[in-house]
C-alpha cells in the first residue's frame, strides 16, 4: 500500500482527509481510490480528461510524476505519495 499525504489546503474542503494508506498500483488507481473515499476530491486533482490539473503536483517517493496525462507512474508497496495543490493568485 502507498502512504499518501496532502497539503493542508485540501483539508479545508475535505475535513476527513488525512494521511492514509491506499491500495493502488499507479497514480490513476490512487486517484480513483481517493475519489471513492472522498467524493469530489478527484475534481480538484484531475481535469475532465483525467490529466493532472495545471496547479496540482503529485510526488512519488520524492519525485514528481512524469506521466501527467495518463497517471501511469507506478506505485510500489510502501511508496510515499505527496499531493500538493499550488495556490495561485496575487
Amino acid at each position: 500500500m502507498a502512504q499518501v499525504e496532502f497539503t493542508p489546503h485540501l483539508a479545508r474542503y475535505f475535513p476527513s482527509l488525512r494521511e492514509s494508506a491506499v491500495e493502488a498500483g499507479n497514480v490513476a488507481e490512487l486517484v480513483a481510490a481517493l475519489e471513492r473515499a472522498h467524493p469530489g476530491l478527484a475534481a480538484y486533482l484531475i481535469d475532465e480528461r483525467g490529466r493532472l490539473r495545471q496547479h496540482v503536483n503529485v510526488f512519488v517517493d520524492g519525485r514528481p510524476v512524469r506521466d501527467r496525462e495518463r497517471l501511469l507512474d507506478a506505485l510500489a508497496a510502501g511508496s510515499r505519495v505527496y499531493v500538493a495543490q499550488a495556490l495561485s493568485g496575487g
